[in-house]
């Protein structure tokens, strides 16, 4: 059979056809006010087909309005572009960061890199967000089984300059104190290296980072349990625990990939970040302090009504990894919002005055 007979095959057995991806959703329109009544902010994304933009969006459409912002939804390559852009471009104020690549700044400016260190240094984070979960997928007779078994095998990182790319290498240095061997790496798509998986074997895992459920995934017949599967991540092995100064537990659930998962998965996964810069000027903290109190306000609206990856949000700030710092005016206001404040906060925002005062509104 020919390679390229071979390459549909294996399209057809696991996948199925895809669907073309749709035209990506138009910005939210900026809300209707005068420049000098409104701050006049931008917030970094990603793609304009990913997921960072949709809730850039979702914060424009149901925060900034009640904070006196008019905030502008920019797409770009990605967390690396990001700061980037949060660091030296007019009007940004805010960012999408993967966790991972925040990391890597912090690290690199540990080493001595002066660029680095003058770009992450005074980045501070808002609030984590949601995880974006990694997977490992190796052909279904390979004797690995979990991702700490994966130090000499044949890797595909994702293309260069990707997100996967920077979480696929540091995850792999994290683990194993080294960078995968020049000889052992490849940077094809994920399409193409599963089909080099399968087909001429000079693939042995190939790393996948989307949050479940993942449409690469979701779209695979369950024959394709008998040509891949994907291995476990133990946080209790040496190499797992390295792993998790940077990275997140979390749990591949059976149900996103009834196809290829019996039960749920242990895994690992990187955590967006919403990032800003560490404002002194007081007009631009009184700003953002009025954008968190309108964060916790809004919330449960954006929970119920934003993209489904903000229920995975909690307002609770947990401990931040190394070298890490919370932006303070943010902090303090967030770090005071619980969900019955903002359910609280919401309900009486509603309420008139003689409602209030007549303990009507609960």
């Amino acid at each position: 059979m020919s390679r390229r007979s071979l390459a549909a095959l294996l399209f057809v057995v696991m996948w199925g056809l895809l669907a073309a991806p749709s035209l990506a959703a138009q910005t939210h329109p900026r809300a209707a006010a005068s420049a000098g009544s409104r701050a006049q902010y931008k917030i970094v994304t990603a793609s304009e087909r990913g997921t960072y933009i949709q809730i850039g969006r979702d914060i424009a459409k149901f925060v900034t309005p009640d904070a006196n912002i008019d905030m502008q939804v920019l797409p770009s390559a990605g967390s690396s572009e990001n700061v980037e852009r949060l660091r030296y471009e007019q009007g940004v104020k805010f960012a999408m960061v993967q966790s991972d690549v925040y990391q890597a700044f912090l690290d690199l400016a540990k080493g001595g890199n002066t660029d680095a260190r003058t770009k992450i240094r005074p980045l501070r984070v808002i609030m984590p967000l949601y995880n974006e979960e990694i997977y490992f997928i190796a052909r279904s007779d390979s004797p690995l089984n979990f991702v700490h078994e994966i130090k000499d095998a044949k890797i595909n990182v994702g293309p260069l300059r990707s997100g996967t790319a920077m979480s696929a290498t540091t995850i792999y240095r994290q683990m194993f104190g080294a960078t995968i061997p020049e000889g052992k790496i490849s940077y094809n798509t994920n399409e193409e290296a599963l089909v080099k998986l399968i087909g001429d074997k000079t693939i042995d895992v190939v790393v996948v980072v989307a949050g479940q459920p993942a449409k690469l995934l979701v779209d695979m017949k369950p024959e394709a349990r008998q040509l891949v599967k994907l291995l476990k991540f133990d946080p209790n092995d040496p190499a797992g625990k390295a792993a998790l100064k940077t990275y997140f537990p979390a749990t591949v659930r059976a149900s996103s990939y009834p196809s290829l998962l019996d039960g749920d998965l242990s895994a690992v996964a990187v955590k967006a970040f919403l990032v800003t810069y560490d404002y002194k000027v007081a007009s631009t903290s009184v700003h953002l302090s009025a954008f968190a109190r309108s964060l916790c306000q809004n919330f449960p609206q954006l929970q119920a009504q934003g993209h489904p990856k903000w229920r995975e949000v909690d307002l609770r700030l947990p401990e931040l990894g190394r070298g890490w710092s919370y932006y303070p005016v943010t902090e303090r206001v967030l770090r005071n919002c619980t969900p019955d404040t903002a359910i609280k906060a919401k309900t009486a925002a509603a309420c008139t005055q003689q409602e209030r005062i007549l303990g009507l509104c609960k």
